[in-house]
């Protein structure tokens, strides 16, 4: 728990900590040199650059809600043990906020993966959209944190999510919490696109996210001036593993048609391109003693499962309680996570049986849902399928004699996933002082970074949690020399006008 009193900041530095989930350095490299991307070539250029290595640089380890968590604590999985989404908020360890609140400084989080929860005078928390069960602070962000995370989990639903009512709250939070007006337009503008010229751009909805959470965002940090603050976007990882295949066709050998590479051929490039706007706009708020930091924790590369895969498919329940009933199974509570993966809360003592009953699940013989108990009470499970599934393949469980359709309780998300993890991430502190280093380093040096360069030699005491857990990275503030002072003066503030 963070400290909830005041305290007097001993540094009047301040570090954003820019959270561009899964990047990739070769696309980013690509698309710099075509001047697809002025602000990310303008940030590269101002950089101290480097190439990370993941904590698990291999499945099934290899997952951003795994490398943001050990990227938070300075701790490698092996000391951590946090292998779930939304298990990083209740494991416990100290974490790059509260390490930098005990030291006296003001902390925001806006979004992080995986993050515990705080509560503070001076400062702003939210969660990640898959951990939204813990409070925002102040709780003026509670309506929009709700919102945000419904629309997340909810994605893919073909019903559509939001009742005019919660739209109606979403909205008047907005306009009195930093909404500007381009990002008004814009939001208007794609409602009216998708329902004239370009009918299937919904995917694109996710960038639009994007503008509202930096409106936001910058309000807060406007507001409560943190020295050490983050902001979180998911938007073009999401892309990468959709579209990855329209994007080159070549190493897959089932390929999208030609009508679908002209609708989303460019996804990824539209991703990267949105997020160099969001560094336009961090740009303008830049000053003498703000430093801004790039890191992406990890990448992506194409998904080649296996020979004849155009990638994995998933499915997911039309409506998970009428499963759970259908299965006898009774849960205290369920949620959505990732894609088609649900966390289960229920009785520990029916754990043995529930498990049972999920397991029990078949298609055409076939298993549906991975299960893991991650201990008495608590599952994760989703289905595993990740095939082609025939129109009449049909559902048994448990000792029933009865048999459904599988198309009857579960549908198709759309579109492959084509894009798969890679351990390579990009770091790159804007120093004022370009440099581009060979040797990769390992995401776990990004804490003691932070603390050494906001808290100096008080930062020194990263190295040992307050549990004596050794953090195992370095300081790379050798590397990056003092900043170059090229910032403006002036008192951060809101950049653009508000509606």
């Amino acid at each position: 728990m963070l400290n909830t009193q005041f305290k007097k900041t001993r540094s009047s530095r301040q570090m954003i900590l820019i959270e561009f989930n899964e990047l990739c350095p070769t696309l980013l490299g690509e698309w710099i040199g075509q001047g697809h991307l002025p602000n990310f070539k303008r940030f590269r250029d101002a950089s101290s650059a480097f190439i990370t290595v993941a904590d698990q640089p291999e499945p099934p380890n290899l997952e951003p809600w795994i490398q943001w968590y050990s990227i938070h604590t300075g701790l490698d999985f092996d000391q951590h043990g946090v292998f779930d989404l939304t298990d990083g908020p209740i494991a416990g360890h100290e974490d790059i906020w509260t390490f930098l609140n005990g030291h006296g400084l003001r902390v925001g989080n806006f979004s992080s993966m995986n993050a515990a929860p705080f509560a503070v005078e001076d400062g702003f928390f939210l969660a990640d959209p898959w951990c939204s069960t813990h409070p925002a602070c102040p709780s003026k962000l509670q309506p929009y944190q709700d919102f945000v995370s419904r629309q997340v989990k909810e994605h893919s639903r073909k019903d559509g999510v939001g009742k005019i009512e919660e739209i109606a709250q979403f909205g008047n939070f907005m306009v009195r919490n930093g909404l500007t007006i381009e990002t008004a337009c814009k939001f208007m503008s794609r409602l009216l696109a998708e329902k004239t010229w370009d009918r299937n751009g919904s995917w694109k909805r996710a960038s639009l996210l994007d503008r509202l959470q930096m409106d936001v965002f910058l309000r807060l940090f406007a507001e409560f001036q943190p020295n050490f603050s983050t902001f979180f976007s998911n938007s073009t990882a999401h892309y990468q593993h959709a579209y990855w295949r329209h994007m080159d066709p070549a190493p897959f050998t089932i390929r999208p048609d030609e009508k679908e590479i002209k609708k989303y051929g460019n996804a990824i490039l539209y991703g990267y391109q949105q997020m160099d706007r969001l560094l336009g706009r961090l740009f303008e708020i830049e000053r003498q003693g703000l430093m801004l930091v790039l890191a992406t924790g990890l990448s992506q590369q194409p998904f080649l499962r296996r020979e004849g895969s155009g990638g994995q498919r998933f499915y997911r329940p039309r409506n998970i309680d009428k499963l759970l009933d259908l299965l006898g199974v009774s849960a205290i509570k369920v949620e959505p996570t990732m894609t088609h993966q649900f966390n289960l809360r229920c009785d520990p003592a029916q754990s043995t049986e529930i498990e049972q009953s999920l397991r029990s699940l078949k298609c055409d013989g076939r298993q549906v849902l991975d299960v893991r108990r991650v201990t008495d009470g608590q599952f994760y499970f989703g289905c595993g399928l990740g095939d082609v599934i025939d129109p009449g393949a049909l559902l048994t469980w448990g000792s029933s004699n009865e048999a459904v359709p599988f198309f009857d309780l579960f549908y198709a998300i759309d579109g492959l996933k084509s894009g798969r993890h890679h351990p390579d991430g990009v770091l790159w502190f804007k120093t004022g002082t370009p440099c581009r280093h060979s040797e990769k380093v390992s995401v776990l040096d990004i804490f003691p970074t932070i603390a050494d360069w906001l808290c100096g030699d008080d930062g020194q005491q990263w190295r040992t949690t307050p549990t004596g857990l050794p953090r195992r990275g370095r300081s790379l503030l050798p590397l990056n020399g003092e900043p170059q002072k090229h910032y403006r003066a002036e008192r951060i503030s809101v950049p653009n006008p508000s509606v």
